[in-house]
This record gives C-alpha cells, sequence and structure tokens, in this order.
C-alpha cells in the first residue's frame, strides 16, 4: 500500500458517527494492509477521511506511537514500527491482535515460546496453591471442551472449544495465587486464544482437527469425525495436567503441562521448541527453572 492510501474495506461510518481511528489504524497494521517500515496516510488525508480535525488525527496516532506501533519522523511522515517495538503485553495491543492479526510466524512463535517457558512452572505453582474454588474452575473448563468435541459445530453452552481451552488454562494460571502470574494471563489471553485458533486453522487444512492444544487426524476434509484413540490421547494430556494439580503434585503437573504444550509445537510446526524445553525443578520451598543447552534465551 501506498503512502497517502487508506484500506477499502474500512468504510466512512455513517453521519453522526465518528470512527474509531485509532482502531482503524491498528487494524490495518495487524491485518497487513500496512507493512513494517510503511508510511501511513498524511494527516491531512486522514482528516479528510474521516472528516475530523486535525487534532483528533493526532491524538488517534499518538495512541499508536504510545504502545509502540508506529514512530512519527520529521519530514519523513509516520511510519509503522518493528516489531520488536510493540507494546505486546499492553492490554489494547493485545486485543488488536486477537481480533485483526493475521499469521505472523514470528510473533506466533515467540508466544509459544513464552508459554513453553512459563506453564510448566505455572502449572507446578497451581498444584501447591490451588482452592477448591480454584479445582472447579479447571474442572467446569475441561469438562466444557469434552462437551464441545461432541457437538457438530464444536460448541458447548454458547462457548467455543477454544473458549474452554483458553478457559482452562486461564485458570491454572489464576490457581497459582500469584498475582504477577494471574495478572499476565489476563493480558495475554488475547494473543493466547490466537495461537490456539492458528493451530486450530493450521490443522484443519492439513486434514486434522485440532482443538486448541488437542488434535485429531481426520482421513478425509468435511465434518469434523474424532476417532477414540486419538481424541483419548489427547484430552489426556489435559485431564493428567488437572490431576496432578487436585493431587498437589508439583512435578508432575509441570511434566502434563509440558505434554500438552508439545502436541500444540507439533500442530504449529514447532517442534523444535519442545525438544530442548526448560526443565522444572520443584523443591519443597520453592520453583527453580534450570536451562539446557540450546535452550531460548
Amino acid at each position: 500500500m501506498t503512502a497517502g492510501s487508506i484500506p477499502s474495506d474500512n468504510p466512512t461510518p455513517p453521519r453522526g458517527e465518528r470512527a474509531d481511528i485509532a482502531e482503524v489504524l491498528a487494524e490495518a497494521i495487524f491485518s497487513g494492509d500496512y507493512a513494517i517500515g510503511e508510511t501511513i496516510p498524511r494527516e491531512v488525508d486522514l482528516c479528510a477521511r474521516f472528516g475530523v480535525s486535525r487534532s483528533t488525527v493526532r491524538s488517534a496516532l499518538q495512541k499508536l506511537v504510545n504502545v509502540g506501533l508506529l514512530v512519527r519522523v520529521s519530514g519523513q511522515g509516520t511510519r509503522v514500527c518493528e516489531l520488536a517495538t510493540w507494546h505486546l503485553l499492553d492490554p489494547q495491543v493485545s486485543a488488536w491482535m486477537a481480533r485483526y492479526a493475521q499469521p505472523n510466524p514470528r510473533l506466533q512463535r515467540e508466544v509459544f515460546a513464552f508459554r513453553l517457558a512459563v506453564e510448566p512452572f505455572v502449572a507446578g505453582l497451581a498444584a501447591r496453591h490451588a482452592t477448591a474454588a480454584d479445582l472447579l474452575a479447571i474442572e467446569t473448563a475441561y469438562e466444557g471442551m469434552i462437551n464441545a468435541l461432541t457437538q457438530p459445530d464444536l460448541r458447548w453452552q454458547g462457548r467455543s472449544h477454544d473458549d474452554y481451552d483458553v478457559a482452562f488454562h486461564e485458570a491454572i494460571f489464576a490457581a497459582s495465587h500469584n498475582l504477577i502470574w494471574a495478572q499476565i494471563s489476563h493480558v495475554l489471553k488475547p494473543a493466547i486464544a490466537l495461537i490456539v485458533e492458528r493451530s486450530n486453522s493450521r490443522a484443519t487444512t492439513h486434514g486434522a482437527v485440532i482443538s486448541g492444544d488437542t488434535a485429531e487426524s481426520t482421513a478425509t476434509p468435511g465434518p469434523v469425525t474424532h476417532s477414540a484413540p486419538q481424541l483419548d490421547d489427547s484430552m489426556a494430556r489435559h485431564f493428567r495436567m488437572m490431576e496432578a494439580i487436585r493431587l498437589r503434585q508439583p512435578e508432575t503437573a509441570a511434566e502434563a503441562a509440558l505434554s500438552v504444550l508439545e502436541r500444540t509445537g507439533r500442530d504449529l510446526g514447532m517442534e523444535d521448541l519442545t525438544r530442548q524445553p526448560f526443565s522444572i525443578v520443584l523443591s519443597h520451598d520453592t520453583l527453580a527453572t534450570t536451562r539446557h543447552p540450546g535452550d531460548l534465551p
């Protein structure tokens, strides 16, 4: 897209309604209409496009500058920043990513690497600290996953299998009873949901059905059909994780979490990240990580 052009699939809102300029531009950036390093339309063009004042446009642009998506260069206009500068932990950026992002191999890899490094550790914490209410939340999400898989559209009581899958992992973060981990799970929820959705789409494209972190092969495309042995295997990974937390077995919970993620890595084509993951060392009083050669920095 050339400087000054504006995506045609973002029509001018009806008279009396004002478009959220930051939202429209964020959608264009995350969907790839504006590539990294590309100049977005000039302020005067945005003013004409949206029928607003220059101060309104500048305020919208500043929102995107503040979260690292745009940089304003004197005499050169406003450009899309490198991915490394995007504030992906900002709740608004994370939400935009979940709504609008097109498949980005690097971004998917970074989010999955984060999950691989963190979730086994958090599962161990949950095994130590989960309350009865926490266990109920985990079990409810697990049962939702199971029930959704029995439905042709993979939905149960108004929620998709992917929704229950994300809720399962979010409940485990909450069960750690660590304020930082719990807050991180809320912030990263859209990003993790994006990985679940992408892995689902990828597996379906390759002739398999994957629901979140679980997968099973199908012989032919079309309506979802489930192979009992494969379904048992994939859901058993989540069940073992849930049971280890319920039984207060931190090491087993960490290992089970890694097993769940190994399946995800296979579906995303990122097996290399799971071959030498972080080892979780659980003592009576502390949880620590031990690294092996070749681990991510």
